[in-house]
């Protein structure tokens, strides 16, 4: 390569001066910076993501987030929280913040349209509850919904059921465990240490008793979901399996409440269990079956959109979200 040498004349000298001294005189007739700037839009967030498995069409939902102090003593109770702020680190997350987000899933089988939990519903606003305002955004009505399951209890599930005093969802029946029913729903439940629940079960869960379907692990709500015990997070959880022309996808629900420090560290204990050794055997016989046999998965805490998979890690797990599987 060769280069040739270039030099200026006297006169592009002198019409390059002019043309420097006439810049300010241009540039002071456009807008400044401070105007032409875009006023700041604030975060924003996708409402809904939707693929198909088999014959189903699986949509999940953004209820919204919050964001808290953690994940040290929320998750790692029965560990040092320099160990919890280690993992965070190692995995490019904040060691003194973190956050929970919520993910309602709804499978159109084709003949029914199941919603899988209802959200926060106003309790958490304006944060999270946003499953009644999403829904047309992912192309639903309430009146559309035929089925509600709900994996458990807990408020971040059974908020959404009621909105103004009225239910949400009016055409729907429900369905739900046995054991998480009869546990929650005595009057006697709204009393004492867990009375915050139990009062929501007694607004938004027993009125719908007569229109509940109680099911048992191995049960199934529709042909092709079939209910898995997930017991230890409450005492009546359960997962749901999805197959439908051979493909397979399992909601956890809350079997695993952090992607990072309840699914890499599947024997930490989490504030949010109520049983926290089961939860944690739980947690190890669910992510060994979804890495055994290699099948998406989603879970109401995992990050938006909340479907992945679960690879095997030396002795733990790790979470890989999905790209295009779900698309081919």
């Amino acid at each position: 390569m060769t280069f040739r040498k270039v030099g200026l004349n006297r006169r592009e000298l002198v019409l390059g001066a002019a043309g420097a001294l006439a810049a300010p005189a241009v540039l002071s007739t456009l807008p400044s910076v401070a105007e032409a700037a875009a006023p700041l839009q604030g975060g924003a967030h996708p409402t809904h993501y939707r693929f198909k498995l088999g014959k189903f069409e699986v949509t999940t939902i953004w209820d919204g987030a919050v964001q808290l102090d953690g994940p040290h003593p929320i998750f790692g109770q029965n560990v040092m929280q320099e160990d919890v702020a280690a993992l965070a680190k190692e995995n490019f997350l904040p060691e003194t913040r973190m956050e929970i987000s919520f993910t309602p899933v709804i499978v159109n089988t084709g003949t029914e349209v199941i919603m899988f939990d209802s959200g926060n519903g106003d309790g958490r606003r304006p944060n999270a509850g946003q499953l009644s305002a999403t829904l047309a955004k992912a192309g639903f009505t309430a009146e559309q919904i035929d089925v509600v399951v709900l994996t458990h209890f807990h408020p971040d599930h059974i908020g959404g059921l009621m909105e103004g005093g009225q239910p949400l969802f009016p055409n729907a029946r429900y369905v739900t465990g046995a054991a998480e029913y009869d546990f929650w729903s005595p009057p006697s439940m709204a009393e004492g240490n867990l009375a915050r629940v139990g009062k929501l079960v007694q607004s938004n869960v027993v009125p719908f008793a007569e229109k509940t379907t109680f099911l048992k692990p191995g049960d199934d709500v529709v042909t092709g979901i079939q209910a898995v015990d997930a017991a230890g997070h409450t005492p009546g959880h359960m997962a749901y399996h999805f197959e439908s022309e051979g493909r397979r996808l399992l909601a956890w629900a809350d079997t695993t409440n952090h992607y990072v420090a309840s699914l890499q560290r599947p024997d930490w204990h989490v504030r949010f269990d109520m049983d926290k050794e089961a939860a944690a055997a739980t947690r190890k016989r669910v992510l060994d079956m979804v890495a055994a046999d290699r099948i998406p998965a989603t879970g109401y805490h995992m990050p938006f959109p909340a479907v992945g998979f679960v690879e095997t890690h030396g002795s733990s797990y790790r979470w890989v979200p999905a790209s295009y599987q779900l698309n081919l």
